[in-house]
């Protein structure tokens, strides 16, 4: 997981593994390390799909799809840019072909 969290990678894994291993309520877990039942039960669904527990994208696809889309951005961009000039150079052409 990346950096820069508000919970270390092993308070995650602890309390994650403390609801689906030990089969604690979330609830409980979550008022014992200082964070909210929401968090953990988000945490907990997505490493059940991880898992192939529960349907859904897996973290690895989630990651790979925010990769897709900030492609697509930069894509969609260029393509601006690549419209823009070519409609500048077309311009440009035709004035010097008038002259």
């Amino acid at each position: 997981m990346p950096t820069g969290r508000r919970y270390p990678d092993e308070i995650r894994r602890r309390a994650v593994d403390e609801v689906i291993e030990r089969g604690r309520k979330p609830s409980e877990v979550a008022r014992d390390l200082g964070m909210t039942a929401t968090t953990l039960s988000t945490w907990v669904r997505q490493v059940q799909r991880d898992r192939g527990l529960l349907p859904g994208p897996t973290s690895e696809q989630l990651a790979r799809i925010k990769e897709l889309k900030r492609e697509v951005a930069e894509l969609r961009r260029t393509n601006e840019i690549l419209k823009a000039a070519t409609g500048f150079f077309a311009k440009e052409a035709d004035r010097t072909r008038t002259r």
